[in-house]
């Protein structure tokens, strides 16, 4: 059978020589079987969660000339505020709006590669309308990259590899993280009728489409009592993640499915926005940063270390009880992918923003954009021709 719900994990559990064998053989499971999982005492106060909540919900209160003075077009860095259905997954807009952060860094120097300009200083609201705002955030993402970072680490050991496997990929010192914080009106507020196609549903639209998380895992702090965040299992059914006090939901990413060779799955999500009448939805999703220099090449001639054959024949046994091979949306948009367009994850990174984010890329990548609409074009016809073929 296919998983039916998401477990719940206790990092304080890996810290306990007596406790962490039980720890790992749990965090296995949730990887092989489910590729999501609630983690709880992760090392951040709750003082620190109420005021990243209270200051990101304070975000959407200010006024709109403000947010629009750090509107995500106004640089090529994608960071910044982006207004409410201004942002594309799946082929379908995304009702919601919200700022993207990052671990900060200077403006890249001119002939640094395209991708560079990834790297930059975050756009902050105006200490003058939202004083706590940037301290809250900055602390919170610092916290985050370490626990995202030792987190990486058991993965590794769950699976039967060092600690250390995965840490060619970060930056150390220069490691970047993303962030957002998110706002999905309720229907409602919205003002749409009728049945949304992406959902099948009057009550329920598109806060955003179906796909997978992009490089090896993001945690997401649930802001409100909300549900909404659903995970696709194997046989095509929606599961809920509804929010649970006092922890952080985390997704495996499509790096870490393909650097582990499929072991730690990357599973599939979305998120409905709330029903009308209920309110707005929050969340701050934190994603943790891959070194955007790093060749495709790289990845797959030097490799993290074989993963042992018995957790590679744990894997094909879930396999075989759910009855499937892969994903029923095996078409959702792909960021970790050789033998493309992109010779580097950076590169890679940077086509998915300008596909999400094109009306920033309008501005800044026109000649990518129109490449990418080109590809895009492309898989749509083949998908179409595909289908009249009754593959």
């Amino acid at each position: 059978m296919s998983f039916k719900e998401i477990p719940l994990l206790d990092l304080s559990l890996a810290s306990d020589p007596a406790t962490k064998p039980a720890f790992l053989a749990d965090l296995r499971h949730a990887l092989l079987e489910v590729g999501f999982l609630y983690l709880k005492n992760v090392g951040i106060s709750d003082a620190l969660f109420a005021n990243v909540i209270q200051e990101g919900k304070g975000f959407f209160d200010i006024p709109m000339e403000e947010k629009l003075k750090i509107e995500m077009k106004n640089a090529p860095s994608f960071l910044g505020y982006s207004q409410l259905s201004a942002e594309i997954t799946a082929g379908a807009v995304d009702h919601r709006e919200q700022i993207d952060l990052s671990t900060e860094h200077p403006v890249p120097s001119s002939d640094a590669p395209l991708h560079h300009n990834l790297l930059a200083p975050n756009q902050w609201p105006s200490p003058a309308v939202l004083p706590g705002f940037r301290p809250a955030f900055t602390e919170y993402m610092a916290s985050m990259g370490r626990i995202s970072l030792a987190f990486t680490s058991l993965i590794a050991e769950a699976i039967g590899l060092p600690p250390t496997a995965f840490d060619r990929y970060f930056d150390g010192s220069e490691q970047q993280h993303k962030l957002k914080v998110v706002r999905y009106p309720d229907a409602a507020e919205l003002g749409l009728d009728g049945q949304d196609k992406t959902t099948n549903s009057s009550d329920h639209y598109q806060g955003v489409g179906p796909h997978k998380d992009s490089m090896l895992t993001s945690y997401l702090l649930q802001a409100s009592r909300h549900r909404g965040l659903q995970v696709q299992n194997t046989r095509g059914e929606w599961i809920d993640c509804p929010p649970v006090d006092g922890t952080l939901v985390v997704a495996i990413g499509q790096g870490m499915e393909a650097l582990t060779s499929g072991v730690c799955v990357s599973t599939t999500h979305r998120v409905l926005s709330p029903a009308a009448g209920s309110g707005s939805r929050f969340s701050i999703p934190f994603f943790q940063g891959v070194r955007g220099d790093a060749t495709f090449d790289e990845l797959e001639t030097v490799g993290i270390g074989e993963v042992p054959a018995e957790i590679k024949d744990q894997r094909r046994a879930v396999l075989a009880r759910s009855g499937g091979g892969g994903r029923r949306l095996d078409d959702v948009e792909f960021t970790f992918r050789s033998g493309g367009a992109s010779k580097t994850l950076g590169e890679a990174t940077l086509r998915n923003r300008v596909k999400s984010h094109q009306d920033v890329a309008e501005r800044w990548y026109p000649d990518l954009l129109r490449d990418v609409r080109a590809q895009l074009a492309r898989e749509k016809r083949e998908k179409e021709e595909r289908a009249a073929a009754g593959h």
